[in-house]
Parts: structure tokens; sequence; C-alpha cells
């Protein structure tokens, strides 16, 4: 009788170790029957400098900086000069439209020979009669005209220059080179003019100067005249 309530008593703890070994397997279960090990949610980071998107793929918003005025920008040269007297301000920078001296704000004189070495020489002068602050840049145009206002011969061609941007205060100037051979002796054949048209940069329409000066170049032998681009001042 000894033996069988041993025999009960080991059972009863058999029966024990197995419902408690059984509890720890399921605990440990994730539904499929093997254990899950732990994982790392691993985050997403931004690329340096540009977007938000996960697969770096973002490129860096592109900074622009300044400009030169010349294309009507914000910054400007360094690089000026200023004549005195009655001429403008000259500078190496562009000007923007909205500055620009209009034929209407301008008048226009051609001043004294000054010859030299066979060569007829002049200073076409702009002298802004305007009651505002204006611009003129690069050359003037230049033709001669007959008693009816037909064009005598070629228009001028340009020297090589810089073109400056010439600031003009009401009552300040900028002046363009005309010049010529001197038909008498480069043999040239010429013509009569009566007006000087001249238009100022970047306009349409001219002003036309009586033209005093004697018989112009119209074709054959170096009868080519030839413009400067402008400048502050008077020329004289």
């Amino acid at each position: 009788m000894a033996n069988s309530s041993q025999s009960l008593r080991r059972a009863a703890l058999l029966v024990s170790a197995i419902a408690v070994l059984g509890l720890t397997t399921t605990a440990c279960d994730n539904g499929s029957g093997t254990v899950s090990s732990p994982q790392t949610q691993s985050g997403t980071a931004a690329p340096a400098g540009g977007d938000a998107s996960a697969d770096g793929s973002g490129t860096p918003a592109s900074t622009s900086g300044g400009t030169d005025t010349a294309t009507g920008s914000n910054s400007t040269s360094s690089g000026s000069s200023t004549s005195s007297g009655s001429g403008g301000t000259s500078t190496n920078t562009g000007t923007a439209s909205s500055t620009r001296c209009h034929t209407s704000e301008l008048k226009a004189k051609v001043g004294a020979n000054d010859p030299g070495a066979g060569q007829e020489n002049f200073p076409i002068v702009l002298t802004n009669s305007s009651g505002r602050t204006c611009t003129v840049r690069g050359y003037p145009g230049a033709a001669f005209l007959n008693a009816s206002g037909t064009q005598l011969g070629d228009d001028p061609q340009r020297e090589s220059g810089s073109a400056t941007t010439v600031t003009l205060k009401p009552g300040q100037s900028a002046w363009a080179g005309l010049s010529f051979s001197n038909p008498e002796v480069s043999g040239a054949k010429t013509a009569t003019a009566s007006w000087l048209a001249v238009t100022p940069p970047d306009e349409q329409d001219s002003l036309h100067v009586k033209w005093t000066a004697g018989a112009v170049p119209l074709s054959g032998n170096s009868s080519t005249v030839r413009l400067t681009v402008l400048s502050a001042g008077t020329g004289s």
C-alpha cells in the first residue's frame, strides 16, 4: 500500500512538471511553431542638403549669385571714372533700360573740326536737356543727309573700343568721334550734305544737326566714315 502511494505521488509530480513545461513553450511561441528573435526597426534620414526622399535621389537646392549690371541685375562694377565740367560720369557697368536717355531728352550738335594727318575729326555731342538723370552707352547712329533728307553714302563704320555707361545729369554731355579722310587728299567722290542725322544708342528717332563743314566722302578710295563709342564730356 505504501508502494502504491509513492507511485501515485511520483505520477502526480510528473504530470505537474509536464504542465509547467507546456506553459513555458506556449509563452515563447509566435503562433507559427517557431520562436521569434529580436528585430531592430531601421529609420530613414534625409540626404544632407536635399529633400526628404528616403532613396536619396533629392538634389541640393541651387543658390544663384549676383550678376553684372550689364544684364540688368543687382551687382555693380567697382571701376568708374568721373569727368569734370559739363561731362557726365562714365562707368564700365551696363545700364538698365529704364534709365536710358531717350531722343526727346537730348539735344545734339557737331563740334569744331580737329584735323590731323589728312583726317577730318568732329565730336558729335549729346547733351541731356531733360530734368532727370539718364544714361547713354555705346555707339550713336550717324548719317549724312542731303537737303531732301536722303542719306548720302553708307553708314559709318564703328571703331573698336570698350563701351561704357555714361550717366548724364541735366545739362551734362557725352560725345563720340566722327572722322573721315579729307576728300582732297584721298580723292574720294564727294557730295554736299545738308544735315547729319544723329540717333542716340538704342533709340529709333534721330536728331538732325545742320552740317556746315563742307563736302563729305561718298565713294571711292578712303571714303569710309568712322565712329567711336560715346565718352563723357564734349570732346573739346
